[in-house]
């Protein structure tokens, strides 16, 4: 019996994670994929990359912190995280202080990760 190749999928977060429920619905899919050993990988384009902004309190707008949950992302061996280097650069993320470990991507290298999944699934 001959074995199929796993398609890959990329989740890619476009909103903020506290302006409405796209960016928690997106990591929410990118869990249950992983929970279901689906090859996923995430990327934080445009304002997706405030997400990874560290020591973030949502405790004053009443919803869960963002940061914990992102946290949790290798225990589900989602371990391939990119983020848009534009984007990061424009709102002043230093990368080395986000919650979980991510690649620097410029838009050629964006493109080149987009072409190389199976399923792209964009929130």
């Amino acid at each position: 019996m001959a074995t199929e190749a796993r398609k890959t999928s990329l989740v890619i977060i476009r909103h903020t994670p506290y302006g409405s429920s796209l960016g928690r619905t997106a990591l929410d899919a990118a869990l249950a994929m992983a929970a279901f050993d689906q090859p996923v990988q995430l990327l934080f384009l445009g304002e997706g990359v405030l997400h990874l902004l560290p020591d973030q309190d949502s405790h004053a707008i009443g919803v869960k912190n963002i940061g914990k949950l992102l946290a949790a992302m290798p225990l589900y061996e989602i371990a391939s995280v990119y983020v848009d280097a534009d984007a990061a650069r424009r709102h002043g993320l230093a990368l080395a202080l986000a919650p979980l470990p991510c690649e620097s991507l410029d838009p050629a290298g964006i493109r080149t990760l987009m072409s190389s999944n199976d399923h792209l699934l964009g929130f």
